[in-house]
């Protein structure tokens, strides 16, 4: 009696641990989608002109494609420019006039200090959110073209 009961217990203890060994790996399988790709998945519409394998095949290859097209997710929170942006686009605006290496020193802070009060900004010499939003204009400056000339 003991046997049997040691013989159904351990076949008890086995199905429920391949049973949940395999739930896992199917959870484990799945990927995060962006929501591009899930917006996607059910907006598929039919125009009159295609026809009902067309449609199927659209249909079947849309998930496949828009799973294949996955972008990370950009950063939560405001965005958040780079040292050289900064300079850069100080730059292009007339306000800095050193270097562009990327570090926030003195000659950048007084520069950014400056363009805050050229733009009625709180002129705190930090680069923020409202000071990005007025600076970035300047991150790439329009490109002029000057008139070729021929040669004669």
């Amino acid at each position: 009696m003991k046997r049997i009961f040691v013989i159904i217990s351990v076949m008890i203890f086995s199905i429920y641990m391949f049973g949940c060994g395999k739930k896992q790996a199917a959870e484990e399988e799945q990927q995060p989608m962006s929501m591009e790709a899930l917006s996607t998945l059910n907006t598929t519409t039919q125009t009159p002109a295609t026809t009902a394998t067309e449609s199927k095949t659209q249909t079947a290859q849309t998930p496949l494609a828009a799973a294949a097209k996955l972008e990370p997710l950009p950063p939560a929170g405001p965005y958040k420019p780079t040292g050289i942006e900064i300079q850069t686009a100080l730059k292009n605006a007339g306000f800095y006039t050193g270097v562009i290496d990327g570090k926030i020193g003195q000659m950048t802070k007084k520069a950014i200090e400056a363009f805050q009060k050229a733009n009625n900004l709180l002129a705190d010499g930090k680069v923020g959110p409202k000071t990005w939003a007025a600076l970035s204009k300047y991150l790439n400056p329009p490109t002029t073209t000057a008139p070729i000339k021929k040669k004669r």
